[in-house]
């Protein structure tokens, strides 16, 4: 008897410890703060932790290749197929989607309000030159941005620094200098509508079916990596496509505009 309630207050003292894992995410989808709202309901119905490395789309999948995280949330579509190729990966999961905007000065000195596609309010940019702030940072919003240019005809690596300005940073951090400098840059939406130190920026263009942006779920291959916490990726694979996911994130909103759009199959 007195092992059985020695048994009994050792487990009663122990704390139940949580599933974990480590996922990749964006720092668009982190700086959006939808984050701080699946995180505490995954844990809830899952029991799952799941820490979150906050980088841009590059780094994240550098991560799951090297076998560093376990499953990878990023939003650059080509980039993510090659990783879904290579011995790291297994599937690519489309989640949820919103758009690129394009945010400049109020006053629109290169008038890209009035551009009748992405790629001509970039050109309108370019040839002013008016000061344009690049993440810089090889992130999904920087994959799109160079796409954007180059399908209009132009080398962003050859762009003068006087006007071009490559940070290295993240949205938010790219936002915060964009807006000290009062300069032109892209953005997701989700970020935009998140951010609080504006300035006198304006969301300018937006709508060009070129700026789509769809975020998707990459698990990273345990025949790859043993160590990877697959069945637990599983599980959460299984949550963020579920009818749970769908209303927390078409129900996040930020002063009435929607951030996300739920769209998994």
């Amino acid at each position: 008897m007195k092992w059985s309630i020695l048994a009994l207050c050792t487990a009663l003292a122990s704390p139940v410890l949580a599933e974990d894992m480590k996922l990749a995410v964006t720092t668009s989808f982190h700086n959006s703060g939808l984050s701080d709202v699946l995180l505490p309901e995954i844990k809830k119905d899952l029991g799952l932790d799941v820490s979150l490395l906050v980088v841009g789309t590059g780094q994240a999948l550098r991560l799951g290749a090297a076998g560093d995280v376990d499953a990878i949330l990023v939003h650059s579509k080509a980039a993510e197929e090659r990783f879904v190729a290579s011995p790291a990966g297994t599937h690519r999961t489309e989640i949820m989607y919103n758009d690129f905007v394009l945010i400049g000065p109020s006053n629109d000195p290169a008038k890209t309000a009035d551009a009748e596609t992405a790629k001509t309010a970039l050109v309108s940019i370019q040839k002013t030159p008016a000061l344009f702030v690049s993440r810089g940072d090889d992130s999904g919003t920087h994959k799109k941005e160079r796409a954007l240019w180059a399908a209009a005809g132009l080398d962003s690596a050859t762009f003068d620094p006087a006007w071009y300005r490559e940070v290295g940073a993240g949205m938010g951090a790219s936002l915060n200098t964009a807006s000290a400098m009062n300069a032109y840059i892209l953005s997701d939406r989700a970020s935009w509508l998140k951010f609080g130190n504006k300035g006198a920026l304006a969301l300018l263009f937006s709508g060009d079916p070129e700026l789509f942006n769809q975020y998707a779920y990459l698990p990273v291959n345990a025949e790859s990596f043993p160590h990877v916490q697959s069945e637990a990726a599983a599980r959460l694979e299984d949550w963020l496509t579920s009818d749970r996911a769908k209303e927390l994130i078409n129900g996040y909103r930020l002063n009435g505009a929607t951030l996300f759009t739920f769209n998994a199959k």
